[in-house]
């Protein structure tokens, strides 16, 4: 079977390769993921130049008219053009891939040395109607972000089984069971492979349980940065969102990174003075990331209708670059935390913890949070966690100690009653 030649000659090979082609898969709080793959296979002369097969989904928070923010996620549809991709010659190379209404995603590479990196381009146009029904129509928007963030050996096969978000202004790009190879030699894939960072692990367990040599392989490298002495606390730090001038989200809290995944913990402290912050306000979600460095933790709440409407916290995911420049990432979509009524503010000064991953947790305290309908640039009303709320420990505490004195008169009597009966003798 033929493909179509693009205009330079090349030809391009789309294989749709999904497993399960209309399954769907529950990812990332309520957001429904399409898990099928995509297979690309770029040819030049009829051997393969290029070669691309992943799964990926997005999430763009865009304007409505109504000056609402919504969050729009979606898969590449089934319906795409390959015309713009090009094997390009020795030191270039690029996979561009047009979807709707002018939405284009490009993923090119570029050949340093004995190795290559890769850069996304992705350009959403908010004149979408079908993606973005009610969005201001103010065109496209374009948004690039390295990948793989790693150098890729030549003449190896890239592979990342992990999930990776890629966040970068009001987009993430989700993208897992990727294995791609771009300046293929000869028309023939690689054997070999490099793996990304965050498999890393996972590869050496592997290698641990099926090696019958005593030879010690190597642990992962942990995440260098600046590692603190678990009694050095985190500084507080007041942060806030405007939307046309007003203060629309407004948080204090100190913020303490605790990463234990195959190495000890590494604690790593949020400096409020060197974050730089950003986010988003809406009527129904909001957003508030925070930058201090190679470090980022973005936060995002909504709101939930029980006998009150309340508010509370959603997702949170954290981003750290290591010395080597690779980035790691975690996130948590289903979390339910924070929670306050509308119009009031959280506050919990006791230290929490929040639990991203078993071995990435956030350490929080002296906190209070209000992400909507924040007034005159300041809290509303708090209302307090229950570390904080000492009229409910005291009566917790009081009833406990009544509970525990009740247990031991009714032990005591039981066993007097034994002793009592067993005093008394038949003639």
């Amino acid at each position: 079977m033929e493909w179509p030649r693009s205009r330079t000659g090349r030809r391009w090979s789309p294989l749709s390769c999904g497993l399960l082609p209309l399954a769907l898969l529950l990812l990332h709080g309520s957001v429904l993921f399409q898990i099928r793959a995509t297979e690309v296979e770029l040819k030049e002369d009829s051997k393969t130049c290029l070669y691309v097969n992943w799964i990926m989904n997005f999430s763009v928070v865009y304007e409505t008219e109504s000056n609402e923010y919504k969050k729009m996620d979606f898969a590449l549809p089934d319906n795409v053009s390959y015309s713009g991709s090009d094997c390009g010659d020795d030191y270039g190379s690029i996979l561009a891939i047009e979807f709707g209404d002018s939405n284009y995603w490009n993923l090119s590479f570029t050949k340093s040395g004995d190795t290559y990196q890769g850069t996304i381009s992705f350009t959403y146009n908010t004149d979408d109607t079908q993606l973005f029904p009610d969005a201001k129509r103010i065109g496209p928007v374009t948004i690039a972000t390295p990948y793989p963030a790693q150098p890729v050996q030549l003449n190896t096969m890239y592979t990342c089984n992990n999930l990776n978000f890629l966040q970068t202004d009001n987009v993430t790009q989700y993208i897992w069971n990727v294995s791609l190879q771009a300046f293929v030699q000869d028309g023939f894939l690689s054997a070999e492979k490099t793996h990304c960072s965050q498999d890393v692990p996972a590869v050496l367990e592997q290698v641990v349980s099926t090696t019958t040599t005593s030879k010690p392989v190597p642990a992962p490298t942990p995440v260098p940065s600046t590692t603190v002495q678990p009694w050095a606390k985190p500084a507080a730090g007041t942060y806030s969102i405007k939307y046309n001038g007003t203060v629309c989200l407004l948080a204090t809290m100190a913020l303490q990174l605790n990463i234990s995944e195959k190495v000890d913990a590494v604690l790593l402290n949020i400096n409020p003075n060197n974050t730089k912050v950003n986010g988003t306000c809406g009527n129904t979600t909001s957003f508030l990331s925070l930058k201090d460095g190679n470090k980022e933790i973005t936060f995002g709440f909504a709101i939930k209708n029980t006998t009150f409407e309340v508010f509370y916290l959603k997702e949170v995911k954290i981003t750290v670059v290591d010395a080597t420049n690779h980035t790691h990432t975690v996130a948590n979509g289903n979390l339910s935390s924070w929670e306050a009524t509308m119009g009031s503010s959280y506050m919990c000064q006791k230290e929490t913890v929040l639990e991203v991953t078993p071995y990435s947790k956030i350490n929080v305290l002296n906190l209070q949070i209000q992400p909507f309908d924040v007034r005159d640039n300041q809290f509303s009303t708090a209302q307090e966690c229950l570390l904080d709320d000492d009229t409910i420990l005291i009566p917790i505490i009081v009833g406990a100690a009544l509970a525990g004195l009740i247990i031991v008169i009714v032990i005591a009597y039981i066993i007097g009653r034994r002793k009592n009966y067993a005093g008394y003798q038949p003639l």
